[in-house]
């Protein structure tokens, strides 16, 4: 599943240059900051079901379900990020 998930960053990354039509040089930035993003979601994500395994879960959120929680809890922080542009 890891790796379908990293396929799609990429195809995604690449669809975004094209769509904006980015020189060669804004898409090679573009594609590092991209990179750099999937990259500290993930790390983030890792830290956040380490603590999860440690902590007491409600029985209902066990397993999946307080991953797919954490996951939109951890993308509405991100989202708020795009305001700032």
């Amino acid at each position: 599943m890891p790796l379908i998930t990293t396929n799609c960053a990429v195809m995604g990354v690449c669809l975004i240059n094209i769509n904006e039509e980015y020189t060669f040089m804004q898409s090679l930035v573009t594609s590092f900051s991209y990179a750099a993003g999937f990259g500290l979601a993930l790390v983030l994500f890792a830290g956040v079901r380490e603590r999860i395994l440690l902590a007491r879960v409600p029985k209902p959120l066990e397993d999946t379900a307080i991953g797919l929680v954490t996951a939109g809890m951890l993308s509405l922080a991100f989202f708020a990020f795009k305001g700032m542009v």
